[in-house]
């Protein structure tokens, strides 16, 4: 079978910390490069320009949304999906190029090794943090609600893994790290509220968070991660409560 031809496609909004090494990383793995922008009001735009990339620009109406308008405009069927403070290793460049020339799957997944606050995060539930990237756009769709969009094959199709990771750059410091959480959690108590969860109970408020806590910090050997794990633990049982706070607090609202 001859290699396919593959599209790259990265969702943007002021990026200009991360769009250049995402770019960079890529080799020549791609056959065409798309990154669509939702109206950066920083660099991002000019520095997809420098780089050569083709650039589409289309207002944000949700993660789903937006990866599944940037997937349609990619001139290929086969599209491999990154984010932009993402970038491809050595390893997982190669598996790549081997799958383009043997493809058996409908979709792949690929490992994500996060770098939080200078440190490689390896335990606590944050590595391998598998998820579907490359795929035959023809066999799945992006899904979910209003965040923790996924990629879904059509029933009867089938997923593989690539070996090698892509590293993930997320948070530069601790606060920016609580100031996405703030965001984060009121989208996902609107996401529950949409569900029709909207009873919360003290066993939420109070032992989800503590569990949440000790799953990823002693059960999930956080603590081997030294600060970053710490950090990473507390701040995410407290994303549980603030998702249940919020929850309660709106449900309430919405009744007054």
């Amino acid at each position: 079978m001859p290699s396919l031809l593959l599209s790259v496609v990265i969702i943007t909004f002021n990026e200009e910390a991360n769009i250049a090494r995402c770019l960079q990383g890529l080799g020549s793995i791609a056959d065409e490069v798309l990154v669509v922008d939702s109206f950066s009001t920083d660099r991002t735009m000019a520095i997809c320009q420098a780089h050569g990339v083709r650039v589409v620009q289309h207002a944000f109406e949700g993660y789903v949304e937006q990866k599944n308008f940037a997937t349609d405009q990619a001139r290929h069927n086969y599209v491999l999906q990154l984010d932009a403070d993402e970038v491809l290793t050595d390893e997982l460049r190669q598996n790549i190029m081997a799958v383009k020339n043997n493809w058996r799957h409908a979709a792949y997944s690929l490992a994500r090794l996060t770098n939080y606050c200078g440190t490689w995060v390896r335990h606590g539930g944050w590595y391998p943090d598998r998820k579907l990237r490359l795929y035959d756009r023809r066999l799945g769709r992006w899904q979910g609600l209003l965040l923790h969009e996924y990629y879904e094959v059509q029933p009867g199709h089938t997923a593989g893994a690539l070996a090698g990771d892509a590293l993930h750059y997320s948070y530069a410091s601790v606060a920016q790290h609580v100031s996405q959480l703030n965001r984060f959690t009121s989208i996902t108590a609107q996401e529950l509220a949409l569900k029709g969860k909207t009873r919360v109970t003290l066993f939420q408020l109070i032992l989800k968070p503590l569990w949440k806590f000790l799953y990823g910090y002693v059960f999930r050997l956080g603590f081997l991660d030294g600060f970053a794990g710490l950090s990473i633990a507390a701040i995410s049982a407290t994303g549980v409560f603030l998702k249940f706070a919020k929850l309660r607090t709106g449900t309430q609202n919405a009744r007054a």
